[in-house]
């Protein structure tokens, strides 16, 4: 299958709803965009080993589970080479609440979000994680005062 796939009206429906609750079952969702049962689990599976579907996941409370405070952190490494990147990359990924991390233009190298309990907890990790990490010159935290807009879903 190609890289692209053309999607109809039904496709992005189903893509529409499954990103609002991907909860729902197949039945439900065939019933949602006239379709059978049969030929709306072929449209997802489709929709699946084309990779717009990556996965399906619970999204949760992260108040409740005391990861309440989202912290972004702009880094600048020492060197832009591969390796120093390389490098970077791969301890980032083992950065305790690190949520995203991505490589961004301008003043910065990288934007990472993190989540963790309070400001206190965001301290530890700062001394005991994010100052170790290879090849940075520069931290700059910004802590989230109150969430104004959070989306996991596309906009189609």
């Amino acid at each position: 299958m190609s890289d692209e796939i053309t999607l109809d009206r039904i496709d992005q429906q189903v893509l529409r709803l499954l990103q609002a609750d991907a909860s729902l079952s197949n039945v439900a969702l065939a019933e949602r965009v006239n379709l059978s049962a049969p030929a709306c689990l072929r449209r997802v599976e489709r929709l699946k080993r084309a990779g717009l579907i990556r996965s399906v996941v619970a999204l949760l409370d992260e108040e409740k589970l005391g990861a309440g405070m989202v912290v972004i952190v702009g880094v600048v490494l020492d060197h832009s080479t591969t390796a120093s990147f390389a490098e970077f990359e791969q301890a980032v990924g083992k950065v305790t609440g690190c949520m995203e991390c991505h490589v961004v233009t301008g003043e910065f190298d990288y934007f990472l979000l993190l989540r963790t309990r309070d400001y206190k907890s965001f301290n530890r990790l700062h001394a005991e994680q994010l100052l170790h990490l290879p090849h940075v010159r520069q931290i700059r935290s910004f802590m989230g005062l109150r969430r104004v807009l959070s989306s996991t879903q596309i906009p189609m």
